[in-house]
């Protein structure tokens, strides 16, 4: 385990900037208004060669605690229990806020080691605020730029004998990549759906913890969130470790425009290409929308296995006819992929969660899976003798070999000549007869076709 290194501090002081910039990536979401974080966000941080993990928060904001700011705030406070050390945050162009003293009061109070940065400090216009920031009691403020990367060799010495003896021992640079499929390796695992689905709601009951904000408001999540777990099998009792990956709610295209939730749709996207599994997650009180149905499209034609749940199923009505109709409505817009696990879970009550889990580790069994060529050819013969490919025009068309290329998703190249003849309908042929035939299940299946080079063609 990592040392963990939380950044507090009020709205809009750099918190996400100096969270990317020690990252090194652009993650978490950042925009002039405040306010745009709202649930806590880890990510690796590497300081010269300093390695520890980063916990980006909410801005903290004195309201009602039953409000939105409010749970904001609760949830910041819970990110301190485990934390080693906090870089409290303030604005050096605005100079201190009762707000910020509100903070650092609180932060006293802790036991958790304080190192305070005055960010936005580049230039002559911040030494007002660097300067006051010295009332606080945490000692000498660190002058820090996010946007600019200055500080950060202040930043490195501050660290340093507060997490020198919790770094991880290096690792064996001679051990080998390991680039087959390993069951045992962590389960990455996103959540997508329209707003209010309930997302966030599904994995603090798979946690079984208030990990994440949620509330009856629409579109509370905005980054998209990791938060590694592990989940119990409850037939074999073995612990199996699992990323959940909680996404922003997406609207139809149309209705997305402010840039905010356009850059977390955007982030929401990227979940899904760094996700091995997603769960498309419908409200049982609204039903299938055409909108899920292009969600599901997106995720099928990134190369994503995909499963779909009906959450809400507790307050569901005609909860049967509701099911039969969503898989009824599923094989009919996702012809591509029939047979899509559709499962009935209930967030609230926690029915069907540990099915929903257990269904993603085995459709990611299929998803990694490699057939060998030998008995991919054997199948491939037979599916031939069954069904002989046509011959437009009186041409034959020859198909010779099947290989796969490649796993997640599966990937298959198909050699012949005149294939560029072949009808849509004879590939698809195969390709169900491969999910079929050879256990693919519904997982998305790549086909390529590839003719010889005719040595005779002119270049």
């Amino acid at each position: 385990m990592l040392p963990q290194v939380i950044i507090i501090g009020r709205p809009n002081v750099g918190k996400s900037t100096l969270f990317n910039r020690l990252v090194g990536k652009k993650l978490a979401l950042v925009d002039d208004q405040p306010g745009v974080t709202r649930d806590r966000r880890f990510g690796e941080a590497h300081l010269l060669g300093l390695d520890f993990t980063i916990v980006d928060t909410a801005g903290w904001e004195d309201d009602d605690p039953s409000s939105l700011p409010g749970r904001m705030r609760a949830q910041t406070e819970a990110a301190l229990d485990d934390a080693d050390v906090a870089l409290f945050v303030i604005d050096a162009r605005a100079g201190l806020t009762p707000l910020d003293e509100e903070i650092a009061r609180w932060l006293r109070e802790q036991s958790v080691p304080i190192v305070l940065l005055a960010n936005k400090a580049e230039g002559r216009q911040g030494d007002g605020g660097l300067y006051e920031a010295f009332s606080l009691g945490f000692g000498e403020p660190i002058a820090f730029s996010a946007e600019h990367g200055q500080g950060l060799g202040d930043l490195f010495e501050a660290l340093l004998p507060l997490i020198e003896d919790k770094q991880p021992e290096a690792p064996d640079e001679d051990a080998a990549d390991e680039e087959d499929y390993d069951p045992a390796a962590i389960l990455k695992l996103a959540i997508v759906g329209r707003p209010n689905a309930g997302k966030s709601t599904l994995i603090n009951a798979l946690l079984r913890d208030d990990r994440l904000l949620t509330g009856p408001e629409a579109g509370i999540t905005r980054d998209s969130i990791a938060v590694d777990w592990a989940w119990t099998d409850p037939a074999s009792g073995e612990a199996r470790p699992v990323r959940l990956i909680d996404t922003a709610g997406m609207r139809k295209k149309a209705q997305v425009v402010e840039k905010l939730e356009k850059m977390s749709v955007a982030d929401a996207r990227r979940a899904i290409d760094f996700a091995e599994v997603v769960v498309l997650l419908l409200d049982a009180t609204r039903g299938l929308e055409h909108q899920d149905l292009k969600i599901a499209s997106m995720v099928l034609e990134e190369g994503r296995a995909l499963i779909i749940a009906i959450n809400k199923w507790d307050v569901a009505e005609d909860a049967s006819g509701l099911f039969n109709g969503v898989r009824a409505a599923l094989d009919e817009g996702l012809a591509q992929v029939r047979g899509v696990p559709l499962l009935a879970v209930s967030a609230r009550t926690g029915k069907g969660l540990d099915q929903l889990v257990g269904a993603a580790f085995t459709i990611r069994d299929a998803w990694s899976k490699r057939v060998p060529t030998a008995a991919l050819n054997r199948w491939f013969d037979d599916a031939l003798a069954a069904n002989p490919p046509p011959a437009p025009g009186g041409k034959r068309i020859k198909l010779r070999y099947i290989t796969q290329a490649r796993i997640r998703p599966p990937s298959f190249v198909m050699f012949g000549t005149r294939l560029d003849m072949l009808p849509e309908s004879y590939r698809r042929y195969l390709v169900n007869g491969i999910r079929r035939e050879l256990g693919f299940d519904a997982v998305p299946i790549r086909l390529t076709l590839r003719s010889p080079k005719n040595p005779f063609a002119k270049d």
